[in-house]
């Protein structure tokens, strides 16, 4: 299932990860290389359902912006590997956690790990690798890294809190919305960027401005998550089209949808959502609505204004190649609708 999104018109040169991944591929296989050993445990339960996730795929972006971050400035230490480490681990929590709080059953095309090792398993298995997490954060030896990333992990849990008291709520508004996906997102994003000048000894100028590139490209990122799962594709999405629909997430393109609809038309959305009547003819109609009132298309019209926001926040950076391909991850992230 699916629908035309309208979109600008095609680019020349589609914009690629690839730029960023080549520049930080030897921080990478360090930081890979300690998500191994920092997985590891003698309790045999704990590496296997961790890497069942580690392994399973992601472009792991979030580590390379701090990797990227730190490189901006001339860093050659290990703490960046540390604290990209950390960064991986903290989403990686935040990814087991939220299959067992919204009972998702694939990610990232394959079962959840709920699925197979049940759910305590999953949080408490999340719960270990929040604490290797901290402990990385700690051997840093950076106490302002240690706050930002310490505080990011409390904002995510509250986004998720938000976003639990915002389910099946048809009356979330785009405001409210935003806040769930600045704290549950963009946070993270924020914090993965900001460590970077922290830990090569930059002031507050320079902290203040990767961390609004990483909090503007997770709200980009995260506005065309919402869109792709309702005009994507499995393969792209390592889940099911209207998965989001399934569970009765109340995501942007819904929003604008139910804000714009006659009465009867909210009314079908609150049938829909709010009491879970989510039939494969349902999630149709929703699709209907949705592309009737250009949700998606007026989705990806903000994302593409906080990924300008993120780019305007590097604009005084000297030009660099690092910084080039911060840049290009802006468009990646947004032209993954094409």
């Amino acid at each position: 299932m699916g629908v035309v999104i309208p979109l600008e018109e095609n680019k020349n040169k589609q914009a690629s990860v690839k730029p960023l991944v080549d520049l930080t591929r030897g921080g990478m296989e360090r930081v890979n290389q300690l998500i191994l050993s920092k997985a590891g445990s003698d309790v045999q339960m704990i590496p296997e359902v961790a890497n069942h996730l580690i392994s399973s795929g992601g472009k792991r972006l979030r580590p390379m912006l701090t990797l990227a971050a730190a490189g901006l400035y001339g860093y050659k230490g290990e703490n960046d590997v540390l604290l990209a480490t950390s960064v991986e681990f903290m989403h990686t929590a935040t990814l087991l956690h939220d299959d067992v709080v919204d009972e998702s059953a694939m990610r990232r095309g394959k079962s959840t790990a709920r699925m197979i090792w049940g759910n305590q398993a999953s949080v408490l298995v999340g719960d270990f690798l929040l604490g290797q997490a901290f402990k990385m954060m700690v051997d840093s030896g950076s106490m302002d890294a240690l706050d930002v990333l310490a505080t990011a992990a409390t904002v995510i849990a509250e986004g998720e809190v938000m976003q639990l008291s915002a389910a099946k709520n048809m009356e979330t508004t785009e405001d409210d919305y935003l806040a769930v996906i600045r704290a549950k997102t963009a946070a993270l994003f924020a914090a993965a960027a900001e460590v970077g000048p922290i830990i090569a000894g930059k002031g507050k100028g320079e902290r203040k401005a990767l961390k609004s590139y990483g909090m503007n490209l997770g709200l980009a990122f995260q506005l065309v998550d919402d869109v792709l799962d309702y005009g994507g594709k499995v393969a792209e999405l390592g889940k099911n089209t209207g998965d989001d629909f399934r569970e009765g997430k109340i995501t942007l393109p819904v929003i604008l949808a139910y804000r714009r609809g006659t009465e009867a038309e909210r009314a079908f959305w609150r049938d829909a959502i709010e009491k879970g009547e989510s039939s494969d003819e349902n999630l149709e109609r929703a699709l209907g609505l949705i592309n009737k009132y250009g949700s998606l298309a007026d989705t990806i019209t903000r994302a593409r204004h906080y990924g300008t926001i993120a780019s305007d926040a590097l604009a005084p950076l000297p030009d660099s190649a690092i910084k080039s391909a911060l840049l290009e991850v802006i468009d990646f992230c947004i032209d993954r609708v094409n």
